[in-house]
Order: C-alpha cells, then sequence, then structure tokens
C-alpha cells in the first residue's frame, strides 16, 4: 500500500548461518557433540555442511540419525545438514589427505566447493559453542572492506607461543593465528587478488594454494594451519582477528591464566585440542564435553547441564585450568539465563497482565 516499507523476504541462504567442519577418521562423535552445542543455543537457522571420507559417510548417517532421534523437533527443526566428498581442485589429492591431520587441509578449499555460500563458519571437530553462534556471526559485521577472514591468535603471550619460537616459515603478526574457529567471508575470498612470495602479481585463491604448499611443504609442522599463516602474513589487511574466548584451547590456562578476554568475559568457544576431551590430561575440558554430551534436552538447562557442570569440576581444582572455573563458567551461565528469559519469562508476559 502507498506509505507502506516494502519487506523482501531474505534468501534462504542468507538467512542460514553456515556451520562447516570436517570429519575424517575417528572424529564422528566429536563431531555429532559439536553440532549439539552449536543447536542448542543458537536462535537463527543453521546450515551444516558436514565433509566426510566416502568410507566413512554410511557410518556417519547411521550414528547421526541414532542420535538426532533424541533430539527434541523444537531443536531438529532449527538446522538443515548436507555432506559432502572430500575433494581437493588441485595438486595432488592423497599429498593434501596427509598434511596435517586425515583430511583436515578440506578447509582451505571451501571456497571453491561451496560457491553459492556467502560467508561461513569453520570449526574443528573438537570445538564446542558456550554461546549462541550468532554471536560470532556478528563478527562479519566488523570486517572493514579489505578483510575477508578472521581467526584467533595461537597465543597471547609471544615467548611462550609455538610460532614466535619454532616456526620456519612466515606466519601472521607476532604469534600467528590458530585456524581451529574461522570465519569466512567466502564472496570476497573468491574475488581477491593475494599478494604472495611465488609471483610479483597476485593470484587467486585456488591457483595460490598448490604452489605455496610445494614451496613451503619441508618447513611447515601444522600443515593447511600453516598455510593459512603465511598467505596472511603476506596479506595482513585481510584478516580480521578476534580475541581469544571465541578460540579457547588448553594453552591458554594449562601454564597459567594468558586469555584476558576469557578472563573479564567467559570463553566463548572451547577447543579442545590435544585430544583432552579423551584424555585426563585436561579433566576440566573433559567435564565439559561429557556434560554436553550426556544432556537430556531438558528443559531445565540449569538442572541438567550447570550443576552436573559445576560437581564435575570440583574433580579438576588440582589443574591449573580447573583453578578458574568462572573463566569456563561465566559465559554459559549468561546464555542459558537468556534462554531461560526467552522460554519463561517472555512466555509468562505474553499470558499474563499484572
Amino acid at each position: 500500500k502507498p506509505g507502506e516499507q516494502k519487506h523482501l523476504k531474505e534468501p534462504s541462504s542468507l538467512q542460514c548461518m553456515h556451520l562447516a567442519v570436517v570429519a575424517c577418521g575417528d572424529r564422528l562423535e566429536e563431531t555429532l557433540i559439536m553440532l549439539k552445542s552449536a543447536v542448542l543455543f543458537s536462535n537463527r537457522r543453521l546450515c551444516f555442511h558436514i565433509f566426510a571420507e566416502d568410507s566413512l559417510k554410511p557410518e556417519f548417517e547411521k550414528k547421526a540419525s541414532f542420535f538426532l532421534k533424541e533430539w527434541p523437533s523444537s531443536y531438529t527443526k532449527k538446522f538443515e545438514s548436507n555432506i559432502y566428498p572430500i575433494t581437493f581442485s588441485v595438486g595432488n589429492a592423497q599429498e593434501w589427505k596427509k598434511l596435517f591431520k586425515p583430511c583436515a587441509a578440506q578447509r582451505l578449499f571451501l571456497p571453491v566447493i561451496l560457491k553459492d555460500v556467502d560467508s561461513l563458519l569453520y570449526v574443528d571437530t573438537d570445538v564446542l559453542f558456550l554461546r549462541p553462534i550468532d554471536d560470532i556471526w556478528q563478527l562479519l559485521r566488523e570486517f572493514n572492506s579489505s578483510q575477508l577472514a578472521a581467526m584467533a591468535p595461537e597465543h597471547e603471550i609471544p615467548k611462550i607461543g609455538w610460532y614466535s619460537r619454532f616456526a620456519r616459515h612466515p606466519f601472521y603478526g607476532t604469534t600467528g593465528v590458530n585456524s581451529g574457529v574461522m570465519l569466512m567471508n567466502l564472496t570476497r575470498i573468491r574475488s581477491t587478488q593475494f599478494k604472495n612470495s611465488l609471483i610479483p602479481g597476485g593470484l587467486s585463491w585456488e591457483e595460490m594454494l598448490y604452489p605455496l604448499y610445494q614451496k613451503y611443504k619441508n618447513y611447515i609442522t601444522w600443515g593447511d594451519q600453516d598455510l593459512l599463516n603465511i598467505i596472511f602474513y603476506f596479506n595482513p589487511e585481510c584478516l580480521y582477528v578476534f580475541p581469544c574466548q571465541w578460540n579457547y584451547r588448553p594453552d591458554h590456562c594449562m601454564y597459567g591464566s594468558n586469555c584476558r578476554g576469557a578472563e573479564e568475559e567467559g570463553v566463548s568457544i572451547l577447543h579442545g585440542n590435544r585430544g583432552v576431551y579423551h584424555n585426563d590430561k585436561q579433566p576440566t575440558f573433559r567435564a565439559l564435553y561429557e556434560v554436553i554430551r550426556d544432556f537430556p534436552f531438558e528443559d531445565n538447562l540449569f538442572q541438567s547441564l550447570y550443576y552436573p557442570l559445576q560437581s564435575k569440576f570440583l574433580d579438576t581444582v588440582h589443574t591449573l585450568c580447573g583453578r578458574i572455573p568462572q573463566v569456563f563458567l561465566k559465559q554459559i551461565e549468561k546464555t542459558m539465563k537468556k534462554v531461560y528469559e526467552n522460554r519463561v519469562i517472555v512466555y509468562l508476559g505474553a499470558n499474563h497482565r499484572y
């Protein structure tokens, strides 16, 4: 009608928050628990892009089907998922597969494979969300005109960081970046010509990957993460660096607390690398994994998730990470309070007049 604002429906690809993960080897359960943590607190709809070896696809679909039967429809309707084979568009596929952990190099090819996706959050399988994905998704709006990806520093303190002490190749900044949580504007990545150490002019993302690997393959330790560090060493203006609470790893507490953002705001995304969800080296990380794994989707998040977590943390105080439980609990408590308000207080307010 005249004078009324016209509202256009957002395309379904834009309504989704796109999340990608590569699940090879024995990482199927980890992947499902990661997806569970994502669905548990998210507000907007999620689109999962799961990359798995052909031999693992039937097993993954079987486990996922069994796993999802336990989820209420209020959660299963919040997401859609697609499973893709492992593919590499350039270079030797076997070399890429063996670059670091099984299939980890697949993340380098996401801009090439997911041509219809504008933006994407990539995470390793050993990641847990302690707050809505919506919050890290909002960081895309903070990119300036040249930034096309975002990662957290590999370490906060150069003198004990791995890259600053041992790297034999170029790396971003003073401590390098960790690629376990990587926010990407795929449209910008596909359209950018990247500076590099191969030729005087720029190269596209896909053109650059294999020659870059060939040049540095004898000097890299952490595979695709090292290649990303090399890329952003030559193109620092393209990277947005988000703080450590968005990629909180054992390194941030096992030598003493060294992530100020987590101390102030709490851990937003937990990254349990070093296999800490499955051994006794960092019981605080394992406790979080097990509590989310066992959460039965009951309405009372505090009773079924928060209180069991507090109880488990009492058994971790003999470790440096276990001595700072507030760092792990602060953000998840805040998130659960919001969920409670949305489900209970808003509902009551809509049905009762005082």
